[in-house]
């Protein structure tokens, strides 16, 4: 008797695909079938829909329903497609006019009193409506102000159906109704811990802001109290504000996530710090049903610090390997599968054996050589050839203690230290305009080894005797070379010295701090 259409998203990890939603009314006993691969909760919209729609004052018909979701065969998930759904059979039934229906986006979960309930990854959805070339697009109007953050599109925040059916031309009288609210927004403390509060181990700052210059990934062994985790803790205060298009991603992955977005963008970079005994899945992402993303995906343009990093099942540490080298995870399930940026930067912290001791002046370690031997070798050495600093920090006895305060009293900030990242990430970047790398330790080694970077057989002479002894792989020297050029633009130098490669060669191989 009548067909009508209408649009929604459904989110492949934070991509998002157009689903053309149709309602089809026909003669029959009264039924309402809903088709296209839904899940479990998109097949429950039926009832929500239904009693929404009574309660909003605007029934569904009393014939057979049928409402389509095309592509048929792509599987779609969530509570998003009531609104669009519901407007899509209300246009169908004819109390909807069907031309800006049709022409309209519409994400939202529908209560049973007719309310607009706010979802997650409404913000990576308003992104792809806008780019898949929708003007419109309708939204809860508790999730108005996440959804303005996509520019370009007009955002219409509504309370509930019948203020939905209403902006599309609908007869109906307006009523006054309270629009249901998202998750309190956790936001982060402006109030970042500051270099400013670690009391000696220079060498260990300075390789922390050799790494936030270059984005290169840390690990830090030493015993309790040595300060790995603080210092751990303060890598995000050096590093500088997102770009926008940073920031606009990690956006769409906390919205994703469901923690709730607000009115701005995530300009600081995240900082994830999972526990040691968090599965595979947690880290990387999964689950049986709805693919949801991990740690790694929500440190994305940020830190991940994985603390008692030994104390990691093996497994679960080399989970990290594929996401480290490309930047992104692709999670496979039997229903599908999804794709997250997997772009962070990662920090390790361990004791050197179990009983932590090993190597400390104030205290005997218990441990047999094999049982040291055993316990950081749950790091796999392919995780950490994928390591390009690593410290050994040890703990500062008392006249360190006190001649670092008085030396570095008021000096070292965190706001100072970032000055100095700012300014060598400012000089990678112009080295690297035109290409698709922005960080050095994104390049790749094969063109920082060609053309006019190839550094001279002098510069370059120690970390080639490295290779040939066997020293390090040759990812280990493509590293060390993106380190040696990072710490070139912080001391800015046009290019690495024999001095550069030194240092990033003694970097990579361990230094004590």
């Amino acid at each position: 008797m009548a067909l009508a259409r209408t649009f929604a998203i459904a989110l492949d990890g934070v991509r998002g695909h157009v689903v053309e939603v149709e309602a089809d009314i026909s003669a029959g006993l009264p039924a309402f079938v809903l088709i296209g691969l839904p899940d479990t909760a998109l097949g429950e919209s039926r009832k929500r829909v239904g009693a929404a729609a009574v309660n909003a004052g605007c029934p569904l018909t009393q014939k057979k329903l049928t409402v389509n979701l095309s592509p048929a065969a792509l599987p779609k998930q969530g509570s998003g497609f009531d609104l669009a759904i519901a407007i899509a059979a209300l246009s169908a039934a004819g109390a909807v006019p069907s031309g800006p229906a049709a022409g309209a986006v519409h994400l939202g979960e529908l209560g049973l009193d007719g309310r607009l309930r706010p979802v997650p990854g409404l913000l990576p959805a308003v992104l792809a409506a806008r780019e898949a070339g929708f003007a419109r697009v309708l939204v809860p109007a508790g999730s108005a102000d996440e959804a303005r953050l996509v520019d370009g599109i007009d955002v219409v925040g509504v309370t509930g159906l019948r203020a939905a059916a209403i902006v599309h031309g609908a007869e109906l009288d307006p009523v006054d109704e309270d629009p249901v609210l998202p998750t309190a927004v956790e936001v982060r403390s402006a109030a970042e811990p500051d270099m400013a509060e670690v009391a000696g181990n220079e060498e260990a700052v300075e390789a922390l802001v050799a790494a936030a210059a270059g984005g290169h990934h840390l690990s830090m062994v030493g015993p309790p109290g040595a300060g790995k985790t603080m210092l751990a803790r303060r890598l995000p205060s050096l590093l500088p504000d997102l770009s926008d298009a940073d920031a606009l991603e990690a956006t769409c992955i906390r919205s994703l996530t469901g923690l709730g977005v607000g009115a701005q963008l995530v300009r600081r970079p995240p900082f994830e710090a999972p526990h040691h005994t968090a599965s595979a899945a947690a880290l990387v992402g999964g689950g049986s049903g709805r693919i949801t993303p991990g740690a790694i995906v929500r440190a994305t343009h940020g830190v991940l610090f994985l603390d008692e990093a030994a104390e990691f099942p093996p497994s679960v540490l080399d989970a990290l390997r594929q996401p480290l080298e490309n930047g992104s995870i692709t999670i496979h399930r039997a229903r599908g599968a999804a794709s997250f940026p997997a772009r962070f930067q990662l920090v390790l912290a361990s004791n050197p054996c179990p009983c932590g001791h090993y190597g400390s002046s104030d205290a005997e370690c218990t441990c047999s050589p094999m049982a040291r031997r055993r316990y950081l070798a749950r790091m796999s050495g392919p995780l950490i050839d994928r390591v390009d600093i690593r410290l050994t920090v040890r703990r500062l006895g008392l006249a360190a203690l006190r001649s670092a305060s008085q030396a570095q009293a008021g000096v070292r900030t965190s706001r100072d230290l970032r000055l100095r990242v700012v300014a060598a990430r400012a000089r990678a970047a112009e080295r690297l305009r035109g290409t698709e790398w922005v960080r050095n330790a994104d390049v790749a080694g094969s063109w920082l080894r060609a053309g006019e970077r190839r550094l001279g057989s002098t510069a370059i002479a120690p970390l080639d005797r490295a290779l040939e002894r066997g020293a390090i792989t040759m990812r280990g020297y493509d590293r060390t070379l993106r380190l040696a050029w990072t710490l070139a633009d912080l001391d800015d130098a046009s290019a690495p010295d024999i001095d550069h490669v030194g240092r990033a060669l003694f970097l990579r191989r361990g230094i004590s701090a």
